[in-house]
């Protein structure tokens, strides 16, 4: 069997394998820093791991329920062409992406390191399909994405200040996502466990804002008050069922993120599988009693018509509580924006300590124990992506490259058990269950293609443009030496502006390599 540990950089507790010149500055120092701020030494430097099965559950729950549920149901109804049958495309949705949460849970306890795609990417295909996986990331698919969710956030908390008749100021929804994104990357560039916290509260936030729509829609269908199309199965046209189905995978998206947090996981090769599969139940029996309590007090065309489906529950069943809607899509929203900027610069973080992203980008804070310039990285490309005016384009452009490298990563599964029989698998699922998602996985991607595929072609080539910054930046080692100096100059300024030093030890990889050892 090959080795399928991730290849470590060599470095004693001392930090001697860094440059020579390093000793120049008092924060690449262990030792010294360590005694600078008053650390007693011993005090390892590393990301510590106190995140449990609660707080798996409310990584998942809190990234996957994001803006959709509460806001534009209607894209599986539109094209299901009737209540019941969107019903069905909901709950056959939630079956396909609790088999995907099922795969990545293996994936999860049999690397148990984290970054998420990236490792399993790494470990099985190799540094550069690894590479643009992280490079996707970065410039659109977590920072645009982000942005949008923040828009949203800032949208729905301005909506209650203004009529139904009123337009809301773009410049002051875009100020408030700015605001929103750079006090959300705060708190979790100063600790890992406010972040943690952050997204338990406001995931527990979402979840009663959904009970009271799906506990009040269930109470009206007791008393016998529901309107008349709940059962109906019309005839839906076969050729937009796709469409509708398409509608509901996405909707369900997030399970894979919490592989990204392996070594932040007590006993991961435990907790991250009960973690996705506990999350997935959840989530699919949340989005069923939501969508059944909007069908019974409003009617398919309301619901098509309507621009936000909960605020316009919540005016027909809260009277003037209305806004009460309108808070949980803002907390809901801050909720996944939360979970991304905590999940997604993990990925970072560990391509930086496997050599295919800049240094700096794998350094901790001394004092906070984050990986703050991972963190970090993300802010700008948030900002600037809120600065385009149509960022929703963005995000299109990039869907199809997101399933494509989900396909790609559940494929590891049957790919490593004829590669690698023998590796230990702490959770395992039936071989079948990989195929049925990659296929249905596929059938995404096919109707991306056929529904844009102008979009599908730009964000094809825009993740093809890392393949030279690859080649340029990590496979050529024989850089001119002012390029090394230029790049050591520039790690050392962050470092000093940041206070930030590599990890410090490893042991923190090695005992979750122990537990399948």
């Amino acid at each position: 069997m090959e080795n399928n540990m991730p290849r470590q950089r060599k470095k004693n507790n001392d930090g001697e394998s860094l440059d020579e010149d390093v000793d120049e500055i008092p924060q690449v120092d262990i030792s010294d820093s360590t005694a600078l701020i008053g650390h007693p030494k011993g005090n390892e430097i590393v990301l510590e791991r106190n995140i449990g099965i609660l707080g798996c559950i409310s990584f998942v729950v809190g990234i996957t329920i994001g803006s959709g549920i509460f806001i534009s149901p209607k894209g599986v109804l539109a094209n299901a062409g009737s209540v019941g049958c969107a019903l069905v495309i909901w709950f056959v949705s939630g079956v396909i992406c609790g088999i995907g949460g099922l795969c990545y849970a293996e994936l999860g306890a049999t690397f148990p390191r984290s970054g998420g795609d990236f490792t399993f990417l790494l470990e099985n295909f190799g540094p550069l399909p690894a590479f643009l996986r992280v490079w996707t990331s970065i410039i659109a698919v977590r920072t645009a994405s982000g942005s949008v969710i923040a828009i949203t956030a800032a949208e729905y908390l301005l909506k209650p200040m203004f009529s139904s008749c009123q337009e809301i100021p773009e410049q002051a929804v875009r100020i408030l996502a700015a605001f929103v994104i750079c006090t959300i990357c705060a708190l979790n560039c100063r600790s890992a466990t406010i972040g943690s916290h952050i997204q338990g509260v406001f995931t527990v936030a979402k979840l009663i804002g959904l009970l009271v729509i799906s506990g009040s829609g269930l109470f009206l269908l007791c008393q016998g008050k529901a309107n008349n199309s709940l059962m109906t199965f019309s005839a839906t046209d076969p050729s937009k069922v796709p469409l509708a189905l398409y509608s509901g995978l996405f909707a369900y998206s997030g399970f894979q993120h919490l592989p990204q947090i392996t070594e932040e996981v007590i006993n991961p090769t435990r907790t991250i599988p009960i973690g996705i599969v506990s999350s997935m139940a959840i989530i699919i029996t949340i989005f069923l009693l939501t969508n059944i309590a909007y069908f019974i007090v409003l009617t398919p065309e309301e619901i098509l018509s309507s621009s936000a489906v909960a605020v316009d529950y919540g005016r027909y069943e809260l009277g003037p509580l209305w806004w009460t809607m309108s808070l949980a899509v803002t907390l809901s929203c801050i909720g996944s924006l939360n979970g991304g900027i905590f999940t997604t610069p993990r990925m970072f973080f560990v391509a930086s300590r496997e050599q295919l992203f800049p240094e700096v980008f794998g350094m901790i804070h001394i004092n906070w124990k984050t990986p703050l310039p991972a963190i970090a990285s993300m802010l700008p490309v948030m900002l600037l992506t809120l600065m385009v005016s149509d960022i929703y384009s963005i995000i299109n452009y990039f869907s199809f490259m997101r399933w494509t490298f989900l396909i790609i990563t559940v494929a590891i599964i049957p790919y490593s058990r004829w590669k690698h029989p023998n590796l230990k698998r702490p959770f395992k699922v039936p071989l079948i269950l990989p195929f049925i998602f990659i296929f249905s996985a596929l059938f995404v991607v096919i109707i991306s293609l056929y529904s844009a595929p102008y979009d599908c072609g730009i964000g094809l080539v825009l993740t093809l443009t890392g393949i030279p910054v690859y080649y340029g930046g990590v496979w050529w080692k024989n850089k001119p030496q002012w390029v090394k100096n230029l790049l050591i100059k520039f790690t050392h300024s962050v470092q000093k502006i940041c206070y930030v030093v590599p990890q410090e030890s490893k042991n923190n990889i090695t005992k979750v390599e122990d537990e399948i050892s």
